[in-house]
């Protein structure tokens, strides 16, 4: 049986090797003449990943052919290392499982904002077995990026849960919080807060809005009828809560809450029957 295998072995190793190095050139080259071709980024690494991936397939498939072909009469023994392969080698097989998931059903994309488990960032690279994100938020507000890239296993798929902000709505309800005293006139308040938080709706593209929402209703059971800012009022113990509530771009909240703080500020200073609260304590001896 294995001087068998070793005059297969003699005849077609050679030709395996080429055959494999054949595949691969042709995989670099179309990838060469991708980075050249196209010029839009997205598309380019989409269609350099779909290369890579029918590439390997290519080279996998030619190289189980070639081995059956030379072990058809050992089938026994493949079975028995097949087994403790399984075994062996679960996490990689699940990741694999899970980057298959990611392709096809596509929870999320390269692009997309997400949150796997305990990370959240943009997800920037789909692998075999990694997805790359650059994380945002951590130790640095307001979602912004921190400038590190997380390599999550894609079998935390099927193990954690998946939040994407972008897929489908691109679009996220912010809130800005501010508190003024019992004795200030909320009302005044409340009226200079919402006017800050109209020029938001009107800076968003609304037929990029109205897009994203039938594409929404059209997949999931979801219904949006209002998108105009509205402020809430809350009575805490320190003072009179006033919540805008308001929706931006998933990548803008920093920036229209800078926006919407700076503009409040400036409206308060001219009132003189407006102030903001604070908690306060008082020592008694």
């Amino acid at each position: 049986m294995f001087e068998k295998m070793a005059h297969f072995f003699s005849i077609t190793s050679v030709q395996f090797l080429f055959t494999v190095l054949a595949i691969y050139l042709f995989g670099l080259l179309v990838i060469s003449l991708i980075n050249r071709q196209v010029k839009d980024l997205r598309k380019r690494h989409t269609r350099r990943k779909v290369t890579l991936y029918a590439t390997v397939l290519a080279i996998l498939v030619f190289s189980v052919l070639f081995w059956l072909e030379a072990v058809k009469s050992v089938g026994v023994v493949i079975s028995i290392v097949g087994a403790g392969l399984v075994v062996a080698l679960q996490e990689v097989i699940l990741c694999f499982a899970g980057w298959f998931l990611i392709i096809f059903r596509r929870p999320f994309s390269v692009g997309d904002r997400i949150e796997i488990g305990s990370v959240k960032g943009d997800v920037i690279d789909v692998r075999m077995f990694q997805t790359a994100l650059l994380e945002v938020g951590n130790w640095v507000g307001a979602e912004q990026s921190t400038g590190r890239v997380v390599h999550v296993p894609n079998s935390s798929v099927f193990k954690e849960k998946i939040f994407n902000y972008t897929k489908g709505f691109e679009f996220v309800w912010n809130e800005v919080k501010v508190t003024v005293t019992f004795a200030s006139d909320w009302q005044k308040a409340k009226e200079i807060i919402l006017r800050q938080g109209n020029p938001e709706i009107d800076n968003l593209p609304q037929e990029k809005v109205q897009a994203s929402i039938k594409r929404m209703a059209q997949e999931y059971m979801i219904h949006y009828e209002k998108f105009t800012p509205i402020v809430y009022v809350n009575i805490v113990g320190h003072g009179i809560e006033l919540t805008l509530r308001y929706l931006t771009e998933v990548r803008k909240r920093r920036t229209t809450e800078d926006r919407i703080s700076r503009a409040v500020l400036e409206e308060f200073a001219r009132e003189k029957d407006i102030q903001f609260a604070y908690p306060t304590y008082r020592i008694v001896k």
